[in-house]
């Protein structure tokens, strides 16, 4: 009933403020150039349809107003449009590619086609004049193509044909529009047209255009580009990169559909026709037009017999991506007005003047990023969007005002107003590209850090430089922050280097010098944070690095070049740190929280850098990248926190505290592709997402009370823990853990007492690790005495008292948060023989029987003699001391003269997982 009563323009009549959804696509900043941009409405409602990542946008220019069509998961690989602009055709590459077609004036998905091309996606679409068909093209290596009846429920095409490797890369794909069952494709050097028939289920390449070199037709022909049947019904046209035009002759007059023999027709190019030196990067056929638009930015409208009618051109209008005509027809002027504007130059033969070409606004985008609106009644060329036509990874929001900056690797800086949604102010560096932003804490400036390794300090209003430009970094700035009083400036760059600023008086005005530089690090630097010293108001700063190590320097002692370091701290032993955050003061002690690659966050106490607390952190598909608490709105619940967070390609929110519950997060696709950077507005209301490589960064809006009600129907108190035990509350695993919590308190109260024995709902903390080892988790030494101090510290803040024991309810939360988050993985046992060992005969990674007793017991957490020939024995089902003499401690041919029978000489990771440790581990 949507769709059938639906008419042009209702979309933003919508109400968007009723959502249920924790996070909503509220505007998109930037599109993919890459792809068309169709006109869906001219006139009093400029409606434009673009493509965003994986989001397709309707944007209605004049109303400012956007909407969002929303459903693939991969970014948005290629798109059409049919012939009334209604019905939407989008399709994607990658896992779990999709076809959606959408209709445009209610914004329905209409239809969904699932598995279409499970190997790669889709690369080329079209839709045929009367828009019952879709043709696509997959991106495989041997690609198909695929004719579908979208309007009729069946998952498979009506026919298809793979394509052979020679034929080249087939990229661009478009309909007869007199004839739906005949289609013609193009690579750079092939042109394929086909013929399909339903009644056979059969698709046949009519005839392959051979590469035409410079004999064919005594001339250079280029690469192809796209391809058009003529509105005469018996050519077809191919633009080429060297300006030329390949006429297409049909050897046989075409026939109706029903009427197709039962072999294909034969074509042949009969010409190559010389439109001009520039290459042609489209074509299309209006009506009785052709239209070419080109790498000089001028579109061109040529007569059936390719005599040219009118140009338009602009000198700031750059390569031609698209074009999309208006469907209102204007009425044709008299004659032109002669004009100075350089904007457009336009001429008419008058033998041959069609008024076709002067009725129709059209609109052209750009592989520069830009979009026009082109009044063919004026002289006009009018700018409608000028985006990022490189990377955007760096954005930023101002402390106090609606504003946000994004920076892009084209060196493109624009500030918005992100309430109004307007643009306000842009500067363009052409030194090198722009890789991180930060706004001072006041709102006074905004610093930019490059991929040259420049740092430049600009007035956050105008942008324009404070003082000259630092080059201290050695690579590319990759994070940059101020200090809470805006007396410090600190960055960090590709060479792990860590170098501050700091703002002195000078001249009576404010200044900025270079204090000092460090080589911090030996790996990449994750995270930079400023902080407040406990005991003063001195700003407090830390680095984070992938080599685990948490820096923290004394700027109050730092002078001109030497930066001092007051506390190395390592805080993981396998697993990597990834970000970095202030956790609130939400209990007496105080802490930081990281978040590493094994999906686990970590609390550690700011002062001793202890870890006080391991919690399993959001799992949706990647680790966390970036965190940040949310800044309180004024209505929110002052004793309630959030956390925003990035991972590969999403973005979403978490309640605090963290406990493992995984109902208190969700998280969005916001940039398939991958998602560089976000920053949030300074009220809490908006998240900013920067995507990188797609060139848009996004603006989500926040709607805490429905991640809270998500948080409510999960369950209270242990009610979500238990779902994540296998089986549930119910299940066997937790019966098993139940009898093990009942076997220790047997043990601590000695098995064969004849005393009254006392039931406890409790175990010794000291028991910990036996039950977890017990039920299939083995923690190292290090993380076994994170578990203890864990429990034993939880209250001592507070209470000053250790605690001395653990009931089953806090144990199957500690499990919980404890164990890996994905189980046990023979990838990571791969992984480590593939470091430690060495190919063998056969070309498997092994480790030899003495390296490896001699790695057990003297690398890592190092085992004594006596301890591996306990657990070697246990393993191999030996008791020990039987079957061998005294082992010496010294050396390890004692454990492998007990152990050669069992253990064969080589050892692979498969041997090792179901020979030696019996695990069930699979691929």
């Amino acid at each position: 009933s949507l769709v059938w009563a639906a008419m042009p323009g209702m979309l933003f009549r919508k109400n968007k403020d009723s959502s249920l959804h924790p996070l909503d696509l509220s505007w998109v900043f930037g599109y993919n150039s890459r792809l068309a941009v169709h006109s869906l409405m001219d006139g009093e409602d400029r409606v434009l349809l673009y493509v965003s990542s994986h989001t397709v946008v309707i944007h209605d220019i004049l109303r400012n107003k956007q909407f969002h069509l929303q459903g693939h998961t991969n970014v948005i690989s290629c798109l059409c449009v049919s012939e009334d602009k209604r019905w939407v055709a989008t399709a994607d590459q990658g896992p779990d590619a999709l076809i959606i077609v959408w209709d445009s004036y209610s914004g329905v998905p209409v239809r969904t086609i699932f598995e279409s091309h499970t190997e790669d996606g889709v690369c080329a679409i079209a839709i045929s004049q009367d828009a019952k068909y879709l043709v696509t093209i997959s991106a495989a290596a041997v690609q198909k193509v695929c004719v579908w009846r979208w309007t009729l429920p069946t998952e498979k095409p009506m026919c298809s044909t793979e394509l052979r490797p020679e034929f080249g890369h087939q990229d661009y794909v478009i309909f007869n529009p007199q004839n739906p069952h005949e289609f013609v494709s193009n690579s750079k050097t092939q042109v394929i047209f086909y013929l399909w028939v339903s009644r056979q289920s059969q698709l046949w390449d009519e005839n392959t255009a051979w590469l035409l070199s410079p004999q064919t037709f005594k001339c250079l022909v280029g690469q192809f580009s796209q391809s058009v049947f003529h509105f005469n019904n018996t050519q077809a046209l191919t633009g080429t990169s060297a300006g030329k035009l390949v006429v297409w002759d049909m050897e046989d007059p075409r026939t109706l559909p029903e009427e197709l023999l039962a072999k294909p027709h034969g074509i042949t190019a009969t010409k190559v026709v010389s439109m001009q030196k520039e290459s042609l990067t489209v074509l299309k056929v209006l009506e009785s037009c052709i239209v070419t638009g080109d790498v000089k930015g001028q579109v061109k409208f040529y007569d059936g017999q390719l005599r040219l009618l009118t140009i338009y051109s602009h000198d700031k209008v750059g390569p031609i991506r698209s074009i999309s005509f208006s469907t209102i027809l204007r009425d044709p002027p008299s004659a032109l007005s002669d004009s100075s504007e350089p904007f457009l130059t336009s001429w008419s033969d008058s033998s041959n003047s069609v008024s076709l070409t002067l009725n129709r606004n059209f609109i052209l985008s750009t592989s520069d990023a830009a979009m026009f609106h082109v009044a063919t009644d004026s002289t006009n060329f009018e700018r409608i969007m000028k985006e990022a036509k490189k990377a955007v990874n760096a954005i930023a929001c101002h402390p106090q005002e609606p504003l946000v900056a994004a920076g892009s690797h084209c060196g493109l800086l624009k500030v918005w107003d992100y309430k109004q949604t307007q643009y306000l102010v842009s500067r363009i560096f052409t030194e090198a590209g722009i890789r991180c932003l930060s706004y001072d804490p006041e709102g006074c400036f905004l610093a930019a850090g490059f991929t040259d390794g420049s740092v430049y300090i600009l007035d956050a209003i105008s942008l324009q430089s404070i003082c000259e430009a630092f080059r201290f970094s050695q690579g590319p700035v990759t994070h940059i922050s101020f200090s809470h009083d805006s007396k410090y400036l600190a960055t960090a760059d590709e060479n792990y280097s860590v170098t501050v600023y700091k703002r002195i008086q000078q001249n009576g005005g404010r200044c900025w010098q270079h204090l000092a530089g460090l080589d911090s690090h030996y790996k990449p630097i994750r995270s930079i944070l400023f902080g407040v010293h406990s005991d003063s108001n001195k700003p407090r700063l830390l680095s984070l690095g992938a080599d685990r190590q948490l820096v923290e320097y004394d700027l109050n002692s730092s002078i001109k070049d030497h930066l001092v370091v007051t506390h190395r701290d390592r805080l993981e032993q396998v697993a990597v740190p990834l970000c970095l955050a202030w956790y609130p003061q939400l209990s007496t002690e105080s802490f930081f929280l990281t978040a590493n690659n094994c999906y686990k966050m970590k609390l550690y106490n700011t002062t001793t850098k202890m870890c006080r607390k391991t919690l399993l952190g959001p799992t949706y598909g990647s680790p966390l990248e970036k965190i940040q608490i949310l800044p309180r709105t004024s209505s929110a619940d002052p004793q309630q926190h959030y956390l925003v967070y990035i991972t590969k390609d999403k973005v979403g929110l978490q309640i605090l505290p963290v406990d493992g519950n995984p109902h208190k997060s969700s998280a969005f696709i916001c940039h398939p592709d991958g998602a560089s950077d976000f920053a949030i507005s300074h009220d809490g209301r908006y998240i900013f997402t920067a995507g990188g490589k797609d060139r848009t960064f996004m603006k989500w809006k926040v709607n805490l009370p429905a991640l809270d009600a998500a948080a409510f129907l999960g369950g209270e108190d242990l009610i979500p823990f238990y779902n994540l035990l296998d089986g549930g509350r119910e299940g066997e695993f937790f019966r098993e853990l139940e009898d093990y919590f009942y076997y220790v308190q047997l043990c601590s109260q000695r098995i064969n007492t004849l005393e009254n024995r006392q039931v406890s709902t409790h175990i010794p903390v000291e028991e910990i690790p036996s039950v977890m080892r017990a039920i299939g988790f083995y923690p190292s030494e290090e993380e076994t005495e994170e578990m203890i101090n864990e429990v034993k510290f939880s209250k001592y803040a507070d209470t000053g008292e250790e605690v001395t024991e653990i009931n089953l309810g806090d144990f199957i939360k500690l499990y919980i948060n404890h164990r890996p988050a994905l189980g046990l993985s023979m990838k990571t046992i791969q992984r480590a023989f593939q470091v430690l060992g060495y190919d063998n005969e056969k070309g498997d990674k092994v480790i030899e029987r003495g390296d490896f007793l001699s790695l057990l017991q003297c690398r890592g957490e190092q085992m004594t003699e006596d301890e591996l020939a306990e657990c070697l024995t246990t393993l191999l089902g030996r008791r020990p001391g039987e079957g061998g003499s005294e082992l010496d401690t010294c050396d390890p041919t004692g454990v492998a003269a007990l152990t050669e029978e069992e253990i064969p000489a080589e050892i692979t990771a498969e041997i090792f997982v179901a020979d030696v440790l019996g695990l069930p581990i699979a691929e």
